[in-house]
């Protein structure tokens, strides 16, 4: 068998990423591809063995503290060869100094933990069927907010900046965002997004479940309803009974792990998470 060859995935190609994510159960958006380039390009990386992919992963430098870890995939008949272990490597390598994020599937846990990485707290994807309700009153289109007041609010619960990402995320065609303001100030914001099945919210940052659930309303109204699902921190309370105030059932949940001390984040005013592949 010939040796793993392990390459940057070009911006076009990190479908091939998207791809195999879909194939695991990831659910992604349907045009991720695109946005999650932005951030870093060099972030993403294929496994070759004869010019043939055998495993990907990406870890997205947002700045100089902070990176992101996901898309972390063997093909399944080479799964247990060392192959993973290579990738994971030059992953972990790109990241250099910074202290890394994921959110794995919770029965890699503790392989997680042998390379450093130690729990935070767990994200449970929600989803199922709900109607589309009224456009509810007081919401704007979230481009039309300041992307200034977005980052700043976006600061309060993601560990670095990410302006460039937050504009790819807002502006994509398809994408909805809502916004609601609160005596000048953002007290809610999210994004809708159609995935490979039904449609995805994330991020939902809100300053209390009323807030939140506005902006849900808004975003559901937005896209007519149907298959929805999101991600929840399992620690926001408030964000769990929102979820199952709109009948949503639990999925499947994470492990989000991080290999070091972030900020002190407001986990409390984030009721979906942006994506469990970038953060």
């Amino acid at each position: 068998m010939s040796e793993l060859q392990i390459r940057n995935l070009r911006p076009e190609e990190i479908s091939l990423a998207i791809d195999w994510a879909a194939a695991e159960g990831w659910n992604p958006g349907l045009s991720d591809a695109a946005c999650f380039a932005v951030p870093d390009a060099q972030g993403f990386l294929v496994g070759e063995i004869g010019g043939e992919p055998v495993a990907t992963v990406s870890c997205v430098n947002y700045d100089d503290r902070f990176a992101f870890l996901g898309f972390y995939i063997v093909r399944a008949d080479l799964r247990g060869t060392g192959h993973g272990l290579r990738i994971w490597n030059a992953a972990i390598a790109h990241a250099g100094r910074r202290v890394i994020g994921l959110d794995g599937v919770v029965a890699q846990q503790d392989n997680y933990k042998k390379s450093g990485f130690q729990l935070a707290y767990a994200n449970i994807r929600y989803g199922g069927i709900v109607a589309a309700p009224k456009p509810p009153a007081g919401v704007v289109a979230l481009d039309t907010v300041s992307l200034a007041l977005v980052e700043a609010d976006d600061a309060t619960v993601f560990p670095a900046a990410r302006s460039a990402f937050l504009r790819a995320w807002i502006e994509t065609s398809g994408h909805v965002g809502r916004a609601l303001m609160r005596d000048g100030k953002l007290a809610a914001w999210g994004v809708i997004r159609p995935c490979r099945s039904g449609c995805k919210i994330g991020p939902l940052v809100a300053d209390d479940r009323a807030a939140a659930d506005t902006i849900m309303q808004a975003l559901l109204a937005g896209t007519g309803g149907g298959e929805i699902f999101f991600d929840v921190p399992a620690v926001n309370g408030e964000a769990i009974a929102l979820a199952e105030g709109l009948g949503l059932k639990p999925v499947f949940e994470t492990a989000r792990m991080y290999t070091g001390p972030i900020p002190p984040l407001r986990i409390d005013r984030v009721f979906g998470v942006t994506s469990f592949e970038l953060g």
